[in-house]
């Protein structure tokens, strides 16, 4: 169906104010490589849905406001829902940072605060696809406009205490040799008394973006409620026929790792200036290129031989606030591989660890303060008949529904990064999602 931006505002917080568990998978700010096309979806009470707790090391299968533990990973259980299920069925949902759970990760404690399951996916027996009218287009405003201040600080405060000693641990790693890159985050709280329906709908009109979406899951369960809202501008993973024209034929893998960025200026010239700053800077360029050579050896074990490439290489594209650097990497997915195998295989994106990810991933659990939860992680859809498509979780707003929100955010820090501008980038990214909770 086609609706214009009002009709398809009032047509999702109709169905989030009805039904626990929906989705909208948000093409209204898509780039030409993302399409746009949205994904409205909802459930029914008999319909299933999965969610995981990385702590307990559960996966919940829910159905009728009751659920039942069915196993300990995430994409495993996935993989058998689907095995089993019908073959044009879709899952929407997420996987958090911590859904692999023999890679290290930080999970949550039981002294945490509330906090939303690491991952869920759901099964909807109603799902409506949304062809985006011509004013629905606005992946990049007319006139860039720097962030205004936002809790908890600006993009100029000075880094606190325990972000300098993240940093200059993850510095010692570096010049030890120990790893190559490493992805330092921080996890951005506050508090705001605004429905989650409304939230979105502020955040994509602030930030449209290729992978933005609502999704939501309440459940009588504890632990098992929680909210998504995206603004990413990454793809984690498209899987689909390589050629459209024969969707039994060999299948495609793609990814677009997104490493380098720099705020936009509100002057043309010095605009253009600063794309151009991003784009040859030996800083930003290395960044780019140790994340796609480890992304390259990702596909590598599931692909095959051979059709690994790089057909965009460190490319900028501009968003509302910043500039972002760009690659594709691509091959042909191995007709031995499921999809949810594949999805695992390069679970977390690589932009979101460093290189090598092993290591680089146990140096983060050492050095980060909490739990990186959804962030970090990648959401989408799943079908049954092979085919996916799914974003990194990234300028992204997460809640259990207490009335906090937290944002995750952070950057790719190598042995030339300093530890001011560093900060500074993280606030930045952050700052226009934060923008949405602002007076609520």
């Amino acid at each position: 169906m086609r609706l214009d931006a009002d009709a398809l505002a009032r047509t999702f917080a109709d169905v989030a104010a009805r039904h626990d568990r929906c989705a909208w998978l948000d093409g209204g700010g898509a780039r030409d490589w993302s399409g746009r096309r949205s994904i409205l979806a909802w459930c029914e009470p008999d319909d299933v849905s999965l969610t995981y707790d990385a702590g307990r090391r559960e996966v919940l299968r829910h159905r009728d406001g009751r659920a039942e533990v069915v196993g300990d990973d995430p994409f495993v259980v996935l993989q058998a829902e689907l095995d089993a299920g019908p073959r044009d069925a879709h899952w929407l949902g997420w996987f958090g940072y911590a859904s692999r759970p023999d890679l290290p990760a930080r999970v949550p404690t039981s002294e945490d605060a509330a906090h939303v399951p690491d991952a869920v996916w759901m099964r909807p027996s109603h799902l409506r696809l949304v062809d985006h009218l011509p004013d629905e287009q606005r992946a990049v405003p007319p006139e860039p406009a720097r962030p205004k201040p936002a809790p908890p600080g600006s993009a100029h405060e000075a880094p606190p205490a325990g972000y300098r000693r993240a940093f200059a641990q993850v510095q010692e790693r570096l010049h030890a040799g120990d790893t190559y890159e490493v992805n330092l985050t921080m996890r951005l709280r506050a508090a705001a008394d605004l429905d989650p329906a409304s939230a979105y709908l502020r955040l994509r009109a602030l930030n449209p973006a290729p992978y933005a979406g609502f999704l939501q899951h309440r459940s009588p369960v504890p632990g098992a409620t929680g909210w998504l809202l995206s603004s990413s501008p990454e793809r984690y993973a498209l899987i689909g026929p390589e050629d459209p024209a024969a969707p039994d034929g060999p299948r495609r893998l793609e990814t677009k790792p997104i490493k380098g960025t720099l705020p936009r200026l509100a002057e043309p010239d010095a605009d253009a200036s600063q794309r151009e700053r991003l784009r040859s800077a030996p800083r930003f360029r290395a960044e780019n290129l140790m994340i796609v050579d480890l992304l390259r050896n990702d596909l590598s074990l599931v692909c095959e031989p051979g059709t690994v490439e790089v057909p965009a290489l460190m490319q900028v594209e501009t968003y509302a606030t910043v500039h972002q650097l760009v690659s594709t990497v691509r091959g042909r997915l191995r007709r031995d591989v499921p999809t949810v195998a594949a999805l695992r295989a390069l679970f977390p994106a690589g932009s979101m660890t460093g290189a090598p990810k092993l290591r680089t991933m146990s140096v983060i659990a050492e050095v980060e303060a909490d739990p990186r939860g959804v962030y970090s992680g990648a959401f989408g859809w799943i079908g049954a008949d092979g085919r996916a498509d799914l974003g990194v979780v990234i300028r992204s707003l997460t809640t259990a529904g207490d009335g906090t929100w937290q944002v995750g955010t952070g950057g790719g820090v190598t042995v030339l990064s300093e530890v001011a501008d560093e900060h500074a980038e993280a606030l930045l990214k952050a700052a226009r999602v934060l923008r949405v909770l602002d007076d609520a």
